[in-house]
């Protein structure tokens, strides 16, 4: 019986990289890969070839079988194009048929949007939430956003840089005066960290918005 290894990949900076995560890479019988030319261009990096599946949020069920397959020939690493698997990224299934089958799962932790953009907030609150992407639908944005004005603890989304100018008018409407931190392309070349309310982000952020967003608002604070 094989482990399935969940494993955190850089999210921009290559060097983020853990010794273990390139040990576990390197030793697994499969990857399991969001997209298998990201994952090749990472390990080429590090002079590593290794089998590997296409595990892409459309093809989740068909390549189900042949992973829990590996599984009891060997261990598997389950990767991302970047950042921590099953967060708002594909790895729900497996990680889920892994344990109905009896397989050990064991994460090996990594870089993270939503801890990396939480660490730079600079916004207390009893935990957080992390809610995914932001609603695409005017309307359920809108509803999205009056839902937090009496949450104390921070909440962590992600947006598409399309929609986030959108987002930041309905948020300015619904919560003009609520902190929040818009992290783009955390850890890249063009990494950049806005902080005030949604009015001065949204003045703030350049047009076109490009790169991953990560939006952090902060809870209601109380006197």
């Amino acid at each position: 019986m094989g482990t399935l290894f969940v494993v955190g990949t850089p999210i921009g900076n290559l060097e983020d990289l853990s010794p273990r995560a390139l040990r576990t890479l390197a030793e697994a019988s499969v990857i399991a890969a969001e997209d298998t030319r990201v994952t090749a261009r990472l390990l080429a990096r590090h002079g590593l070839r290794r089998p590997m599946v296409s595990h892409r949020a459309p093809v989740e069920a068909r390549s189900l079988p042949r992973l829990l397959e590996a599984l009891e020939r060997g261990d598997v690493a389950l990767v991302t194009d970047a950042g921590t698997p099953t967060l708002s990224d594909p790895g729900r299934r497996l990680v889920a048929a892994a344990w109905e089958a009896g397989h050990r799962v064991v994460p090996v932790p990594g870089p993270s949007a939503v801890t990396a953009a939480l660490s730079v907030a600079g916004f207390g609150g009893a935990g957080f939430c992390f809610v995914g992407f932001l609603p695409r639908r005017p309307g359920e944005l809108r509803r999205f956003f009056a839902s937090l004005r009496e949450v104390p603890r921070p909440t962590v989304a992600f947006e598409s840089p399309h929609r986030l100018r959108r987002s930041l008018r309905v948020m300015a409407e619904v919560l003009p005066d609520r902190p929040l931190a818009l992290a783009r392309e955390l850890t890249k070349l063009h990494e950049e960290v806005v902080r005030g309310t949604p009015a001065e982000v949204l003045d703030a952020v350049g047009e076109p918005v490009r790169g991953e967003v990560t939006v952090v608002i902060s809870g209601v604070v109380s006197d």
